[in-house]
């Protein structure tokens, strides 16, 4: 390291750290207090590590984001009415798939329907899980109960999986995985999340 370009403070620490002592001063000398000056600069040194670990954590999800799976969602969307319906559809990241469950509380199939749909979007936190009630869609004459649960999904606003009355491919009984395996029979699901790195250690 060039000396030159230190500043003065870090310096004379690093001179004080290099000077020889001699035996009967080596007690004394490991005994002796930290400074100030010294605290401060290791306590900026520690900061400075924190700081690094926050923006390579910044820049990765960053990276994440632009180059590959686009952003990431947490949880179902519930959507409000047919405009939020088309404008999650239309403006949404084009690498993200969108997954749409219409639905009528009172069909049979969407409750359950809907508590799968809520393990998936943690297992999928790169597709963006959405529900809409089907008198919120304004839809309701193209959605008679007949074929609800109806699961719509769409990338870059193109609809690539329109199914009606769904459960009808499940057991009367079905699950999470039931739900993930048709999805992937289909290839609309994206390449589930891997953790990133050491995240688990910024605090």
């Amino acid at each position: 390291m060039d000396q030159e370009s230190l500043p003065p403070q870090k310096k004379e620490l690093l001179r004080q750290m290099s000077s020889p002592h001699k035996p009967n001063d080596a007690r004394g000398s490991l005994n002796r207090k930290m400074s100030v000056q010294e605290y401060e600069l290791i306590k900026e040194d520690m900061q400075d590590e924190q700081c690094l670990k926050r923006y390579r954590k910044s820049c990765m999800q960053e990276m994440h984001e632009r180059l590959s799976f686009g952003p990431r969602f947490e949880g179902v969307h519930d959507l409000a009415d047919g405009e939020a319906f088309l404008e999650v559809i239309e403006k949404e990241h084009r690498n993200t798939v969108v997954v749409v469950h219409i639905y009528k509380v009172e069909v049979k199939g969407c409750a359950a329907l809907n508590d799968c749909l809520d393990c998936l979007a943690g297992e999928y936190p790169t597709a963006k899980f959405c529900r809409i009630s089907v008198e919120a869609s304004g839809a309701g004459e193209r959605f008679s109960d007949d074929v609800l649960p109806a699961l719509l999904v769409y990338k870059a606003g193109e609809l690539l999986g329109n199914f009606l009355a769904i459960t009808q491919s499940f057991n009367e009984e079905f699950f999470a995985t039931d739900v993930e395996a048709f999805l992937n029979e289909y290839g609309l699901l994206p390449e589930k999340d891997v953790a990133m790195g050491d995240d688990a250690d910024v605090e």
